[in-house]
């Protein structure tokens, strides 16, 4: 073979290795955009083949009531787009599962995942479950807003459900409700002597102290008993509620304020072991879906419930009437005198409503000079 043969059978051989090397160079990155593509799919299959979970939610009130039974179908919208449909939660209302006052005891045995209802409805498990939804002559909704998610408020909710295997979260806020639909005139406080009322919670025992008779009726049950005689009045919430009750025709008249729910707070209870199931997201999810609930019933109730009681009294020329001065002053003093004769019995009462009333006490101080003083110069 000749010099010039040799020579270019070299050239031909070192094109032939630069070849090679750029073969496979681009055979290697190509590998790695495609690992890349199928690494994208791979995690959006993964995604679509999580674990998905879904909870039976019952409640205190009728499905899809204004405003208390919007808020457990907001929720559950809310858990389904955030969660792209891996926790969904079906609503069910009083009666359809559990009886409506049978909430608190099929959330906590685990018969259903979640509930939504008022605490102070449980006060046979505990007389201190009723602070956490309102108590006579308490804070408003802002107020109990503040303390139970920068006091210590939901603490001590946590605390006080625990041992039923509960979770609790605010879910709802209905403001300052009204006194009542009342068939007898309350011009003085004799007036409450023998009165059977529909009232719960501390309010009702106040009631009775007063001289009253206190019963406890589930809401798809107070037209009917009022029609009927069976009670002389009843509370439910305010104008927006209570209009789509029909009140107002089996009612002579409509008593305000809301002495005994000055912020009434809705809870979403939610089973222990059904939450520590869920992966952190999911329970990041539930959270945030049961606060953006409960600031949207205080909106809605904002925003409907003028509404409502200008039709209750140009369209239905219902009687509104204030409760005299007097007759709160007393239902205020029995109130105080409950709270320290319970907080000696309870040490569970004691610790929730010293926390309670140190925080009302701190805020009162600060609305003196911001809510008050505005309302006043408003006057």
């Amino acid at each position: 073979m000749s010099d010039t043969q040799s020579g270019r059978r070299q050239v031909v051989i070192i094109l032939g290795l630069v070849a090679l090397v750029v073969l496979l160079f681009w055979l290697l990155v190509a590998s790695k955009l495609g690992g890349a593509a199928t690494s994208g799919r791979t995690g959006n299959l993964d995604r679509g083949h999580q674990e998905t979970f879904h909870w039976k939610l019952v409640t205190t009130w009728p499905k899809n009531f204004p405003g208390l039974g919007s808020a457990a179908t907001n929720f559950s919208r809310l858990v389904d787009e955030m969660s792209q449909g891996r926790l969904t939660v079906s609503v069910y209302g009083a009666g359809e599962l559990v009886p409506a006052l049978g909430v608190f005891d099929a959330v906590s045995s685990g018969s259903v995942e979640a509930g939504h209802g008022a605490a102070y409805y449980w006060k046979g498990k505990n007389t201190a479950t009723q602070m956490f939804t309102a108590i006579p002559f308490g804070m408003n909704a802002q107020e109990m807003n503040g303390w139970l998610h920068y006091g210590d408020g939901l603490k001590l909710w946590r605390e006080i459900y625990a041992p039923f295997n509960l979770i609790p979260f605010a879910a709802g806020n209905t403001g300052i409700q009204m006194a009542g639909w009342f068939n007898k005139e309350l011009n003085t406080f004799d007036d409450i002597k023998g009165l059977k009322m529909r009232i719960p919670g501390l309010g009702g025992e106040v009631w009775s102290r007063a001289g009253g008779s206190a019963v406890n009726i589930p809401g798809g049950e107070l037209y009917t008993a009022l029609q009927t005689g069976v009670i002389d009045a009843t509370e439910w919430v305010g104008p927006y509620n209570d209009l789509a009750f029909g009140f107002y025709q089996v009612a002579d008249y409509y008593y305000y304020p809301g002495w005994h729910e000055t912020g009434s707070t809705l809870e979403l209870i939610v089973n222990k072991d059904a939450y520590k199931a869920l992966p952190k997201d999911l329970q990041a999810i539930v959270e945030t879906a049961a606060r953006m609930a409960n600031q949207d019933m205080l909106d809605e109730f904002t925003g409907r419930n003028n509404t409502a009681l200008q039709e209750l009294i140009h369209k239905h020329n219902v009687d509104v009437r204030q409760i005299p001065k007097p007759v709160l002053n007393k239902l205020r003093a029995i109130s105080d005198q409950i709270y320290q004769e319970e907080s000696a019995k309870n040490p569970d009462f004691k610790r929730v409503y010293d926390s309670y009333k140190a925080f009302q006490d701190g805020v009162s101080e600060y609305h003196k000079v911001s809510e008050e003083a505005y309302y006043k110069m408003m006057d």
